[in-house]
């Protein structure tokens, strides 16, 4: 499952990484920051998209491998899901509206997007550990 250890490196580099470095640059404003994080993320969101749609007919084309082998992989599919349909589009508009020079008020959504991002590495490398360890 190489794809599971790609995607899982996607969201490390970029989510743990690039989401909160990039505002310790030198000359980066709150509004650049965030529109380069709209841009970044929405890039990372298709490569995960990509990932996701791969390893979902590799995980179907498996099916002699039980349920909690595969268990990860679904925990991911589903989070990347709701991150795309629900999420995305919420902290998008937010960031757009601070952009525009707007107020926005208190919102935990990205607390609950890191924390998701955490569930769903775990999730693809329970999967990936689980596969290696099957086939080695």
């Amino acid at each position: 499952m190489v794809f599971g250890l790609l995607w899982t490196g996607f969201v490390c580099a970029i989510s743990f990484m690039e989401a909160w470095l990039k505002f310790k640059a030198d000359g980066v404003t709150r509004e650049i920051g965030l529109s380069i994080g709209r841009l970044v993320f929405s890039v990372l969101n298709k490569v995960e998209l990509f990932f996701a749609i791969v390893m979902l007919i590799l995980v179907i084309k498996l099916p002699r491998d039980p349920i909690y082998k595969k268990v990860g992989f679904y925990g991911a599919f589903c989070i990347l899901l709701f991150q795309t349909v629900y999420l995305l589009p919420q902290l998008d508009e937010r960031a757009n509206q601070i952009i525009n020079n707007g107020t926005v008020g208190h919102s935990n959504l990205h607390f609950v997007y890191v924390i998701l991002e955490c569930l769903k590495v775990f999730g693809l490398l329970y999967l990936t550990f689980k596969y290696l360890k099957a086939n080695t």
